[in-house]
């Protein structure tokens, strides 16, 4: 099979800045730094940042054809009083963002709360409305198969459009395991239903080889059709500018 080139991996990327000392300054270099990428032919799928600048980087990026998308839901650890995560999962989406990346509350998963867990996951999806979510399961922090099944099929369950393995702010990111594991979710979720569902890496992808990885992993397990930057996203900014490297 023929490898993706660096630019094909470049388009699945999102782009982000989720740092405690982000300002509107960063958030602007960001997206001027995208757009000038674009320009010459090198777009990245969408840019990331925290709620905080969700107008700010909506205006930045409209008229372009780079996705805005922000973290909201108490992210990184989602354990907030689910009426305060929707509000602000509804208010990103009033906006004007096109995507939102939540994340669920790991502790409710551990304990077996799964109902509370449904309860919380399907509140935030009828906050966002149309929006694109993207659900963080933290793969991470489930260290056992079965509860990295349960976290997607979970997620799938209550209307995630994507589902993510990492914030990027655990110790532990994406693994080629959990990744194999939550394709194969969305594998069963599109056997039953006939919808299909993104996937997202996130955490610790640096280099075009560790993309070629998990680009191998989603093609062995969903198929060439999901291929693309509407089912398949790869959450890894130092990544971008290796790739750009390799392009020169």
């Amino acid at each position: 099979m023929k490898h993706p080139s660096p630019n094909e991996i470049f388009q699945l990327i999102d782009l982000t800045t989720l740092n405690a000392t982000d300002t509107l300054s960063d958030v602007k270099a960001l997206a001027d730094f995208a757009k000038a990428q674009s320009q010459r032919g090198f777009s990245v799928a969408a840019l990331c940042v925290h709620s905080y600048f969700a107008l700010s980087l909506a205006a930045e990026l409209e008229n372009t054809s780079i996705r805005s998308a922000v973290v909201a839901g108490a992210f990184p650890h989602g354990q907030s009083p689910i009426d305060v995560k929707a509000m602000e999962v509804e208010r990103a989406a009033q906006d004007g963002i096109d995507e939102i990346d939540i994340v669920i509350n790991r502790g409710l998963l551990l304990s077996n709360k799964i109902h509370l867990l449904e309860d919380e996951l399907k509140e935030m999806r009828a906050a966002a409305s149309k929006t694109y979510l993207k659900t963080i399961i933290e793969s991470g922090e489930l260290l056992t198969e079965n509860l990295i099944r349960l976290a997607s099929k979970t997620a799938l369950n209550c209307g995630a459009d994507f589902i993510k393995t990492s914030t990027g702010k655990s110790k532990i990111g994406a693994t080629p395991e959990a990744v194999k594991i939550m394709c194969q979710e969305i594998r069963d979720f599109h056997e039953k239903t006939g919808e299909k569902r993104g996937i997202k890496v996130s955490g610790g992808v640096k280099t075009y080889d560790d993309a070629l990885l998990y680009y191998s992993v989603v093609r062995e397990t969903l198929g060439e059709a999901w291929l693309n930057k509407d089912l398949f996203r790869i959450g890894a900014s130092s990544l971008a500018y290796e790739l750009l490297k390799m392009e020169h």
